[in-house]
């Protein structure tokens, strides 16, 4: 072969690879994402209440459809509910608490866990509900 004769870059940029990748990784994104809903799943009411700002994240009790309650995702004694709460907030009887209770459970259920809550001091406790959709 002679050396005297220059070849010209290949000025092509191939992308396929790029976009194979590229779908493989929006086919993960898109079957992980519902798996990182935090929570118990229950179905919650609807009402037209306003949503709560909220300027640091609450402490979530749930009320699950068979009356099983929650901190956070950990399942809990309605009789261990006070103690571990206040040894979660520190002691701290102003932390915020939203309770979120199923839509077919009984509303003496969520009441129990109400009144525990309000008889212990706790006074920003508040319903979640889900909006209304027409």
């Amino acid at each position: 072969m002679p050396r005297n004769i220059k070849s010209k870059p290949f000025s092509e940029i191939n992308v396929t690879p790029f976009v194979d990748v590229m779908l493989v990784l929006l086919i993960i994104f898109m079957v992980t994402a519902p798996l990182l809903t935090v929570g118990v799943q229950v179905d919650l009411p609807e009402s037209n209440a306003d949503s709560l700002q909220a300027d640091n994240e609450p402490l979530e009790l749930t009320i699950s459809k068979d009356g099983s309650i929650f901190i956070q995702e950990t399942e809990i004694n309605i009789k261990e509910l006070i103690p571990k709460l206040i040894a979660i907030t520190d002691n701290r009887l102003d932390t915020k608490i939203y309770v979120r209770g199923d839509e077919i459970i009984n509303y003496g259920k969520v009441m129990r866990v109400l009144g525990e809550l309000s008889g212990s001091g706790f006074s920003k406790v508040a319903l979640i509900t889900k909006p209304i959709t027409n």
